[in-house]
């Protein structure tokens, strides 16, 4: 489940403003934004309406958010090599050249 939500740090404990839905003893990634990062972001306000946007989407059940990569298996560097190897091969230009073909010239 991902939730927004917002904070207070009272002797270097944060405490929720507002109830959260969590087991005891559960494991989370926090990132941290304080109020005067978000405020500084020159459309702070949209993007708070985005979050909050994107947080009624997954309450209701009508978004769900991907689920994290941490039991994946990263690929060995001999099968990355393989892989770009084989990509390598395909006909064709590389992204690269059509990303700066379509922005056309500077």
């Amino acid at each position: 489940m991902t939730q927004i939500i917002t904070a207070v740090c009272e002797n270097g404990i944060l405490r929720p403003l507002e109830a959260v839905q969590l087991t005891e003893g559960a494991i989370l990634k926090l990132q941290i934004l304080t109020e005067e990062t978000v405020t500084a972001l020159p459309e702070a306000g949209q993007a708070k309406q985005e979050r909050q946007g994107l947080q009624d989407l997954i309450d209701s059940g009508l978004v769900t958010p991907p689920s994290p990569c941490e039991n994946k298996t990263p690929l060995s560097q001999s099968a990355r090599r393989e892989l770009a190897d084989r990509l390598g091969q395909r006909p064709g230009k590389p992204l690269s050249e059509i990303i700066i073909e379509d922005r056309g010239p500077l």
